[in-house]
């Protein structure tokens, strides 16, 4: 789907990612409904995207907390139609699995996982009934490969991508396209101050969110169904698919300076 003339809410628009990906579409054409929690932030991007000559809207919703069938019909009513979802929303916490707190688990399920298959499921009445619409997941690469430290993270990115996966099999010639997009590390402030010494120290791959958010316009417009981004890591979602142990290898050993890390988290900056 190209994203000129097009209707398109972004969820976490105020996020790193979600703000760099309103940018790409707005310079495309793009109407863009900006959906996030934070009505400040919004109002700026908006300010901002007005500038670049978008038509916008501010969507102001918690999507763990709000009932997603209004979202999506808030939604909707910004434009009086919605041609294409992209949710960018995500939490993450680091730190060893026995040491996360109950309270963290859920509210990443919920944020990560939950909300997003609940708002695209309100959504799907309207897109199918229109016979075309195109719904955009923004997942991991930790969703196709499970981190060390990243435990529950991971697991519910693997879960998202399932969704995506079983939901465009489901979808399969009713018009409603289904694109799942995985980043790699990013250089936001989702990754706090401990994952960024840690990705240093590690020297992991690093994409900017401009470059991230340029590769998920790319996909869109493509129409592409899954897009991992990063070299050499969407070999190893290949390699992790087929032979998960070999992978375990190159991660294993990585554990311990990872929890380094994890404990400086919790005593402050060094």
């Amino acid at each position: 789907m190209k994203p000129a003339d097009s209707f398109i809410l972004v969820t976490g628009a105020a996020g790193g990612i979600g703000a760099a990906v309103c940018r790409e579409l707005a310079l495309r054409g793009a109407s863009l409904v900006l959906g996030g929690r934070s009505g400040d932030e919004l109002l700026a991007l908006e300010t901002e995207l007005r500038a670049l000559g978008a038509r916008t809207s501010r969507l102001v919703a918690d999507l763990v907390e709000e009932d997603p069938a209004r979202t999506a019909q808030r939604a909707i009513a910004a434009f009086g139609s919605l041609d294409m979802v992209i949710n960018c929303v995500g939490v993450q916490t680091f730190g060893l699995a026995a040491d996360e707190a109950a309270g963290d688990t859920r509210r990443m399920f919920l944020a990560n996982t939950v909300a997003p298959i609940q708002l695209c499921n309100a959504l799907l009445p309207h897109m199918t009934g229109r016979g075309n619409g195109h719904i955009v997941l923004i997942g991991s690469i930790f969703g196709s490969i499970a981190f060390p430290c990243f435990a529950s993270y991971s697991a519910s990115k693997f879960a998202l991508r399932g969704y995506a996966e079983a939901l465009r099999r489901e979808l399969a010639g009713s018009g409603v396209r289904v694109s799942y997009v995985a980043p790699r590390y990013t250089r936001t402030a989702f990754n706090r101050d401990a994952v960024a010494r840690m990705a240093e120290a590690l020297k992991m791959n690093t994409d900017s969110p401009e470059a991230v958010a340029r590769s998920i316009v790319a996909a869109i417009e493509a129409d592409t169904a899954d897009t991992y981004l990063g070299w050499p890591e969407k070999l190893f979602v290949r390699i992790n698919a087929l032979l998960p142990r070999v992978v375990d290898r190159a991660l294993i050993p990585q554990v311990r300076r990872m929890v380094g890390f994890t404990r400086r988290a919790e005593s402050g900056p060094a």
